[in-house]
């Protein structure tokens, strides 16, 4: 007999990743009627009046739930946080100049990359050791480096910086999968960017948060999809933006600002990685992955102590309508991405299915 129920799904994918539902249903609308018009978010000019107030209050936004000073610039770009890698030494690196940085996984080693082929990169902290699995601390940055990179959260390792570091020169962050988790004081940073897929909306757009003053300071001529200063000029649609998941994230910003904003949010996420770790620390047959101090918030990881009953636990949490806890394939094990959209209810089901499977199996 045909039914309309249907399973909640509880979605701990790294990434494409969850966002609120209020969000995924107003986009849907915006895709067969954008306000009224009779076009579709999809098709509509982006120099149109419309869209033009989509992507004035997107970069508002952005600036107000972070508590931004008011001479920063917000862009929205495409190429994900990987081209980022690439616009950070164009933009702040001199002719015969470094940036330092701290590795603490595949993304920063992917950004280490793209400042050798600008330039140099000095790694002044690494935790390569021990695969990842903690943050540097005590790393002393050189104060003749053009600037200083890290990584604020890693998803594949699950580690996050608890504190964030004190530079002498101008301080950049990829903050791609915590942004708007938790409170930044922002006037530290010369630059924040991060990939709209894990917090933000749908995959397609950058964001580029940034003191304009730091800008222009390389003696470089750049080009003009690679100079922010040029964006920000041309607010952010010097060539076509990516339409599409800018409204959502505009939709998804207004979601935060609803709701309470960052202190909310923040509060939120702390009682969702307190049960998760509380879950992991209390059952024997599980083990977290990272040092405790440095447990990310948002992506949780951690492994079966017997891993011949990983086919057994992978069956159970399935038959529980869970996605997308196995961990990233270079690591193995498991990942709970605890995203901000994603609700207590959803990791109190994983939990449930961990306590159950530790009294079957421990």
């Amino acid at each position: 007999m045909p039914t309309d129920t249907k399973m909640k799904v509880h979605n701990f994918s790294a990434g494409p990743c969850i966002l609120p539902q209020e969000v995924f249903q107003k986009a849907a609308d915006a895709v067969l009627d954008f306000e009224g018009s009779g076009l579709s978010i999809l098709e509509i000019s982006h120099r149109s009046k419309p869209f033009e107030a989509v992507m004035l209050k997107s970069r508002e936004l952005v600036k107000e739930l972070l508590g931004a000073p008011a001479h920063y610039q917000t862009v929205f770009l495409g190429g994900g946080a990987s081209m980022g890698f690439h616009l950070v030494p164009q933009n702040y690196m001199k002719p015969g100049g470094k940036g330092a940085y701290v590795n603490t996984g595949e993304w920063s080693t992917r950004a280490i990359k793209e400042a050798k082929l600008a330039g140099g990169a000095e790694v002044v902290a690494s935790s390569e050791d021990k695969n990842f699995s903690y943050i540097p601390k005590g790393f002393t940055i050189p104060s003749d480096a053009d600037y200083f990179h890290f990584t604020s959260n890693n998803t594949i390792f699950g580690t996050q910086f608890k504190q964030f570091p004190e530079s002498p020169v101008p301080m950049i962050c990829d903050m791609s999968s915590d942004i708007f988790s938790r409170p930044v004081n922002v006037k530290d940073f010369a630059l924040i960017y991060a990939g709209a897929q894990k917090n933000m909306g749908p995959a397609g757009a950058t964001m580029y948060l940034f003191d304009p003053a730091t800008l222009g300071k390389t003696g470089k001529k750049l080009s003009p999809m690679m100079d922010l200063a040029n964006h920000a000029a041309k607010d952010s649609m010097y060539n076509t933006p990516p339409v599409f998941p800018i409204y959502v994230i505009m939709l998804t910003l207004e979601w935060m600002k609803r709701i309470g904003g960052i202190a909310e949010i923040a509060k939120r996420n702390a009682a969702k990685a307190e049960l998760m770790y509380g879950t992991i620390d209390r059952l024997p047959l599980f083990n977290g992955t990272t040092a405790k101090e440095d447990r990310s918030d948002m992506n949780p990881t951690f492994v079966l102590n017997d891993a011949a009953l990983e086919p057994a636990f992978d069956a159970m949490w399935k038959e529980a309508g869970i996605n997308g806890i196995r961990g990233h394939r270079s690591v193995g094990g498991y990942r709970a991405s605890m995203y901000n959209a994603l609700p207590l209810e959803s990791v109190k089901a994983l939990t449930e299915v961990m306590e159950e499977f530790a009294k079957k199996n421990g």
